[in-house]
């Protein structure tokens, strides 16, 4: 009978790592996927950027986010790649809604918007960012804390294009 119950106890136990791996590994593919569809995102605000900015340190910026996210999104997909995921092909609603609203604009009021969009997102995604770049033996972890540093700089200078302040980067 105690073997039993203890066997049971065993497999219980067995079973809830087993669980708990899983959930793990699910939230390991939900911030993939979410940073994959982000930098697809960024990728066509950059774009856009380029298109539709006034100032040329928001067209340079543009710039610097389609080279970066373009970028990290290779790396995301071998990451996605070693866990098989399948990568998204397009950005998620939230980030087509902020390119619509900011297509429909151009020269100042586009540099505005654009710029405070960037601070915002780049703000949200440094935090994401950093909460996974922690979590010990995960697949995402090294890819977190590589993209960080990009993230980061991308926050300086659209805070300096939000300010007004010349772009140092």
């Amino acid at each position: 009978m105690f073997r039993k119950v203890l066997g049971i106890a065993f497999a219980a136990a067995l079973l809830g790592g087993v669980s708990a791996a899983g959930a793990a590994d699910k939230a390991s593919e939900k911030f993939l996927k979410e940073a994959m569809e982000g930098n697809l995102a960024e990728v066509q605000i950059g774009q856009l950027a380029q298109q539709k900015g006034e100032n040329a340190d928001v067209k340079n910026f543009g710039s610097q986010l389609e080279k970066d996210h373009s970028a990290a999104n290779e790396k995301a997909k071998t990451v996605a790649s070693q866990m098989g995921v399948t990568p998204p092909t397009e950005h998620g609603k939230k980030e087509k809604a902020v390119y619509e609203k900011l297509s429909k604009l151009s020269g100042a009021a586009f540099d505005r918007a654009f710029a405070k969009a960037m601070v915002d997102d780049h703000k949200k995604e440094i935090s994401k960012f950093e909460k996974q770049a922690k979590k010990k033996d995960d697949p995402t972890a090294g890819f977190a804390n590589e993209i960080l540093p990009d993230l980061r700089k991308h926050l300086e200078m659209a805070q300096s294009l939000a300010t007004g302040k010349p772009v140092t980067h």
